[in-house]
Protein backbone atom coordinates (compact mmCIF):
# COMPACT_ATOMS: atom_id res chain seq x y z
CA UNK A 1 0.00 0.00 0.00
CA UNK A 2 1.22 3.59 -0.80
CA UNK A 3 1.34 6.46 1.39
CA UNK A 4 -0.76 9.42 -0.22
CA UNK A 5 0.25 11.75 0.08
CA UNK A 6 4.20 10.42 1.29
CA UNK A 7 5.18 10.75 4.21
CA UNK A 8 6.76 13.89 5.90
CA UNK A 9 10.00 13.63 8.30
CA UNK A 10 9.90 15.34 11.95
CA UNK A 11 12.12 14.48 14.26
CA UNK A 12 10.26 12.61 17.49
CA UNK A 13 10.65 15.06 20.84
CA UNK A 14 8.42 12.90 23.13
CA UNK A 15 5.45 10.18 23.26
CA UNK A 16 3.45 10.90 25.94
CA UNK A 17 -1.00 10.46 27.18
CA UNK A 18 -0.13 7.21 24.82
CA UNK A 19 -2.24 8.71 21.52
CA UNK A 20 0.19 11.97 21.40
CA UNK A 21 3.48 12.37 19.90
CA UNK A 22 5.39 16.19 20.20
CA UNK A 23 7.60 16.24 16.96
CA UNK A 24 9.81 18.77 15.23
CA UNK A 25 9.76 19.51 11.25
CA UNK A 26 13.09 20.11 9.14
CA UNK A 27 12.17 24.03 9.16
CA UNK A 28 11.46 23.96 13.04
CA UNK A 29 8.59 24.08 13.82
CA UNK A 30 7.18 22.13 17.01
CA UNK A 31 3.89 20.18 16.39
CA UNK A 32 1.80 17.44 18.26
CA UNK A 33 0.41 14.04 16.34
CA UNK A 34 -1.56 11.48 17.12
CA UNK A 35 0.01 8.39 17.49
CA UNK A 36 -2.09 5.40 16.71
CA UNK A 37 -0.31 2.60 18.72
CA UNK A 38 -1.43 2.72 22.33
CA UNK A 39 1.59 -0.39 23.24
CA UNK A 40 4.64 0.08 24.70
CA UNK A 41 6.42 0.69 22.02
CA UNK A 42 10.05 -0.35 23.23
CA UNK A 43 12.70 1.01 21.26
CA UNK A 44 10.59 2.56 18.29
CA UNK A 45 10.25 6.22 20.65
CA UNK A 46 13.67 7.21 21.18
CA UNK A 47 13.65 10.98 21.56
CA UNK A 48 15.34 12.57 19.18
CA UNK A 49 14.79 9.65 16.63
CA UNK A 50 13.83 10.27 13.02
CA UNK A 51 10.04 9.60 12.29
CA UNK A 52 7.90 9.90 9.47
CA UNK A 53 3.79 11.25 10.00
CA UNK A 54 1.42 10.98 7.56
CA UNK A 55 -1.22 13.96 7.11
CA UNK A 56 -5.45 13.46 6.58
CA UNK A 57 -7.85 15.99 4.84
CA UNK A 58 -10.49 15.64 7.72
CA UNK A 59 -11.25 18.82 8.65
CA UNK A 60 -12.91 17.12 11.57
CA UNK A 61 -9.76 15.55 12.85
CA UNK A 62 -8.12 17.61 16.14
CA UNK A 63 -4.84 16.23 14.96
CA UNK A 64 -4.72 16.03 11.13
CA UNK A 65 -1.16 14.35 11.07
CA UNK A 66 -0.55 10.44 12.52
CA UNK A 67 3.33 9.25 13.32
CA UNK A 68 3.61 6.30 10.74
CA UNK A 69 7.15 5.50 10.65
CA UNK A 70 10.53 5.48 13.21
CA UNK A 71 13.66 5.62 11.73
CA UNK A 72 16.53 4.34 14.41
CA UNK A 73 19.74 5.41 14.51
CA UNK A 74 20.69 2.06 12.82
CA UNK A 75 18.39 2.84 9.93
CA UNK A 76 16.01 0.31 10.93
CA UNK A 77 12.30 1.04 10.01
CA UNK A 78 10.14 0.66 12.31
CA UNK A 79 6.35 0.91 11.23
CA UNK A 80 4.22 2.03 14.35
CA UNK A 81 0.90 2.69 12.96
CA UNK A 82 -0.11 -0.98 14.12
CA UNK A 83 -3.40 -0.37 12.13
CA UNK A 84 -0.99 -1.02 9.20
CA UNK A 85 -0.13 -4.75 9.57
CA UNK A 86 -3.91 -5.36 8.60
CA UNK A 87 -4.14 -3.69 5.72
CA UNK A 88 -0.81 -5.10 4.28
CA UNK A 89 -1.85 -8.67 4.95
CA UNK A 90 -5.32 -8.08 3.71
CA UNK A 91 -3.61 -6.26 0.32
CA UNK A 92 -0.99 -9.55 0.21
CA UNK A 93 -4.50 -11.64 0.60
CA UNK A 94 -6.11 -10.11 -1.70
CA UNK A 95 -2.98 -10.29 -4.45
CA UNK A 96 -2.43 -14.23 -3.61
CA UNK A 97 1.17 -12.99 -2.12
CA UNK A 98 1.11 -15.40 1.10
CA UNK A 99 1.77 -18.86 -0.73
CA UNK A 100 0.43 -20.61 2.20
CA UNK A 101 -3.22 -19.15 1.67
CA UNK A 102 -2.84 -18.60 -2.12
CA UNK A 103 -5.93 -21.21 -3.36
CA UNK A 104 -8.73 -19.31 -1.21
CA UNK A 105 -10.84 -17.56 -2.97
CA UNK A 106 -12.93 -15.92 -0.55
CA UNK A 107 -11.15 -13.59 2.16
CA UNK A 108 -13.88 -11.91 4.94
CA UNK A 109 -11.91 -9.03 7.48
CA UNK A 110 -13.28 -8.77 11.46
CA UNK A 111 -15.83 -11.70 11.28
CA UNK A 112 -16.99 -12.76 15.12
CA UNK A 113 -15.98 -16.31 16.23
CA UNK A 114 -15.59 -18.54 19.34
CA UNK A 115 -16.91 -18.41 23.12
CA UNK A 116 -15.06 -15.35 24.02
CA UNK A 117 -16.64 -12.41 21.82
CA UNK A 118 -13.98 -12.43 19.09
CA UNK A 119 -13.35 -11.25 16.45
CA UNK A 120 -10.92 -12.81 13.36
CA UNK A 121 -8.82 -10.96 11.49
CA UNK A 122 -9.46 -12.86 8.06
CA UNK A 123 -11.88 -15.70 7.84
CA UNK A 124 -10.50 -17.84 4.64
CA UNK A 125 -12.70 -19.86 2.41
CA UNK A 126 -13.85 -21.44 -0.61
CA UNK A 127 -12.39 -23.91 -3.47
CA UNK A 128 -13.40 -26.77 -0.99
CA UNK A 129 -10.71 -25.88 1.42
CA UNK A 130 -11.33 -25.86 4.90
CA UNK A 131 -12.21 -23.14 7.03
CA UNK A 132 -9.13 -20.88 7.70
CA UNK A 133 -8.86 -18.41 10.84
CA UNK A 134 -6.29 -15.69 10.37
CA UNK A 135 -5.13 -13.83 13.33
CA UNK A 136 -2.49 -11.50 12.69
CA UNK A 137 -0.10 -10.04 15.39
CA UNK A 138 2.58 -6.54 15.16
CA UNK A 139 5.69 -7.46 15.87
CA UNK A 140 7.82 -4.36 16.06
CA UNK A 141 10.05 -5.33 19.68
CA UNK A 142 13.78 -5.88 18.64
CA UNK A 143 16.15 -7.37 21.55
CA UNK A 144 19.28 -8.95 20.93
CA UNK A 145 19.36 -8.81 17.15
CA UNK A 146 15.90 -10.94 17.89
CA UNK A 147 11.69 -10.20 17.54
CA UNK A 148 9.33 -10.84 20.21
CA UNK A 149 5.68 -10.85 20.28
CA UNK A 150 4.04 -9.03 22.53
CA UNK A 151 6.20 -5.93 23.99
CA UNK A 152 3.77 -6.06 27.25
CA UNK A 153 1.65 -8.30 28.59
CA UNK A 154 -1.37 -8.94 26.82
CA UNK A 155 -4.37 -10.48 27.64
CA UNK A 156 -6.19 -9.70 24.28
CA UNK A 157 -3.34 -11.71 23.01
CA UNK A 158 -3.96 -14.49 25.06
CA UNK A 159 -7.63 -14.64 24.22
CA UNK A 160 -7.02 -15.02 20.57
CA UNK A 161 -4.65 -17.81 21.30
CA UNK A 162 -7.28 -19.80 23.40
CA UNK A 163 -9.65 -19.28 20.68
CA UNK A 164 -7.38 -20.31 17.88
CA UNK A 165 -6.49 -23.24 19.74
CA UNK A 166 -10.43 -24.42 19.68
CA UNK A 167 -10.63 -23.78 16.53
CA UNK A 168 -7.17 -26.30 15.48
CA UNK A 169 -8.73 -28.72 17.94
CA UNK A 170 -12.29 -28.66 15.53
CA UNK A 171 -10.33 -29.80 12.75
CA UNK A 172 -10.26 -26.09 11.02
CA UNK A 173 -6.98 -24.50 9.85
CA UNK A 174 -6.03 -21.91 12.64
CA UNK A 175 -3.13 -19.56 12.00
CA UNK A 176 -1.23 -17.12 13.97
CA UNK A 177 0.45 -14.37 11.62
CA UNK A 178 3.17 -12.34 13.15
CA UNK A 179 3.36 -9.28 10.12
CA UNK A 180 6.95 -8.30 11.37
CA UNK A 181 6.55 -4.08 11.11
CA UNK A 182 10.43 -3.98 11.94
CA UNK A 183 13.23 -3.82 9.08
CA UNK A 184 15.84 -4.76 11.84
CA UNK A 185 14.12 -8.09 12.59
CA UNK A 186 14.43 -11.56 10.74
CA UNK A 187 13.45 -14.14 13.28
CA UNK A 188 10.26 -14.20 16.14
CA UNK A 189 9.93 -16.02 18.75
CA UNK A 190 7.28 -15.40 21.89
CA UNK A 191 8.25 -12.98 24.51
CA UNK A 192 8.33 -15.23 27.70
CA UNK A 193 10.53 -13.09 29.75
CA UNK A 194 7.42 -10.22 29.09
CA UNK A 195 4.28 -12.48 29.32
CA UNK A 196 4.88 -15.62 30.73
CA UNK A 197 0.84 -17.27 30.21
CA UNK A 198 1.30 -16.03 26.47
CA UNK A 199 4.06 -18.05 25.71
CA UNK A 200 2.52 -20.70 27.21
CA UNK A 201 -0.29 -20.52 25.70
CA UNK A 202 1.02 -20.05 21.87
CA UNK A 203 2.92 -23.09 22.89
CA UNK A 204 -0.17 -25.41 23.58
CA UNK A 205 -1.72 -23.70 20.67
CA UNK A 206 0.69 -25.24 18.76
CA UNK A 207 0.50 -28.74 19.51
CA UNK A 208 -2.98 -28.47 18.94
CA UNK A 209 -2.19 -27.94 15.38
CA UNK A 210 -2.88 -23.73 15.46
CA UNK A 211 -0.04 -23.02 12.57
CA UNK A 212 2.27 -19.79 13.23
CA UNK A 213 3.81 -17.82 9.92
CA UNK A 214 5.87 -14.73 10.24
CA UNK A 215 6.14 -12.25 7.12
CA UNK A 216 8.42 -9.24 7.72
CA UNK A 217 6.90 -6.02 5.74
CA UNK A 218 8.79 -3.74 3.32
CA UNK A 219 8.69 -0.03 4.91
CA UNK A 220 9.97 2.86 3.00
CA UNK A 221 8.28 6.39 3.39
CA UNK A 222 6.29 6.03 0.52
CA UNK A 223 4.45 2.39 0.78
CA UNK A 224 4.43 -0.65 2.87
CA UNK A 225 4.29 -3.89 1.50
CA UNK A 226 4.36 -7.50 2.32
CA UNK A 227 8.17 -8.94 2.42
CA UNK A 228 9.60 -12.05 3.22
CA UNK A 229 8.68 -14.85 5.30
CA UNK A 230 11.09 -15.05 8.00
CA UNK A 231 11.61 -18.29 11.10
CA UNK A 232 9.54 -18.42 13.85
CA UNK A 233 11.28 -20.03 16.95
CA UNK A 234 9.88 -21.47 19.64
CA UNK A 235 11.31 -21.08 23.00
CA UNK A 236 9.41 -22.90 26.57
CA UNK A 237 11.12 -20.29 28.77
CA UNK A 238 7.68 -20.01 30.67
CA UNK A 239 8.41 -23.37 32.36
CA UNK A 240 9.61 -22.57 35.78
Amino acid sequence: MEFIPPLQPATLIKRYKRFLADVMTPEGEMMTIHCANTGAMTGCATPGDKIWYSTSNNEKRKYPHSWEVTQTLKNHLICINTLRANQVIAEALSQKQIPELSEYNIIKPEVKYGSENSRIDFFLFGNGLPDCFIEVKSVTLLENNHGYFPDTVTERGQKHLRELTIIAKEGKKAILLFAVLHTGIFEVSAAAHIDKQYAKLLDEAIENGVEVICYQVDITEKKISLGQKIKFTRFKQYIV
